[in-house]
C-alpha cells in the first residue's frame, strides 16, 4: 500500500475532527494498518478553521504532519483558499458545492460532491454531515473498509445514533460511486 496522506478541513462545530479519529481507529484497529492523526483549530468553540491530518500506512510514520495531501478534504471556503495549494499534484480534493466554490488552479482531481443537501434531504439533520464526508472518502479512496468504519462507529457513537450515522456513512458511499 502506498502511504496515504490527507488533511480534512472545515470549520470548528463540522467534526472534520471527529471523522478522522473514526479512519485512523479503523485503519490501526481493524485494517493492520498504521495510522497518525492529528489537529489544530483555531480558538473559537465554534466556526473556527479546522485542520486534522490522518497519515495510513502499512509500513512506520517517522513525521506525523502531512504538508502535501494525497487527499485533502474542504468543507468550507475559508479552508479550501488556505489549503488547495497544499495537494500533491495527482492528489484528489473532495468538497461540497453548498459550501466551497472551487476554481480550477491545481493539478488535482476534483470531486464536488453534495453531501450536506444529500443529508438533510435524506435524514433532516446535519449533525452527521460528517459522517456522511467520511463514507465519501471510504468510498473513493478505499483505504479501509466499511466494516471497519462501522465497528469503530459502533463503539464510539452512543446506541441511540448508531442507525443515523450508519445511513450518513451509506450516503456518502452512495455519493462517491456516482464519481468512479
Amino acid at each position: 500500500m502506498e502511504r496515504c496522506r490527507m488533511v480534512f478541513s472545515g470549520s470548528g462545530g463540522q467534526g472534520v475532527i471527529t471523522a478522522a479519529i473514526i479512519l485512523a481507529e479503523a485503519a490501526v484497529l481493524y485494517e493492520n494498518l498504521t495510522a497518525v492523526q492529528s489537529q489544530s483549530y483555531g480558538p473559537e468553540a465554534r466556526g473556527g478553521a479546522t485542520r486534522t491530518d490522518v497519515i495510513i500506512s502499512d509500513s512506520a510514520i517517522r513525521f506525523p504532519k502531512v504538508t502535501q495531501p494525497n487527499f485533502l478534504v474542504c468543507l468550507t471556503q475559508e479552508a479550501y483558499n488556505k489549503y488547495y495549494p497544499i495537494i500533491r499534484p495527482g492528489g484528489t480534493l473532495l468538497t461540497d458545492p453548498r459550501f466551497v466554490k472551487t476554481e480550477r488552479k491545481v493539478e488535482a482531481r476534483q470531486i464536488e460532491l453534495p453531501m450536506y443537501q444529500a443529508v438533510m434531504e435524506q435524514i433532516g439533520k446535519p449533525i452527521v454531515f460528517n459522517i456522511c464526508m467520511l463514507g465519501a472518502v471510504v468510498g473513493i479512496t478505499k483505504l479501509v473498509s466499511t466494516e471497519s468504519i462501522l465497528n469503530v462507529l459502533q463503539a464510539r457513537i452512543p446506541e441511540a445514533f448508531i442507525e443515523m450515522n450508519r445511513k450518513a456513512f451509506d450516503i456518502g458511499l452512495a455519493l462517491a460511486e456516482s464519481v468512479q
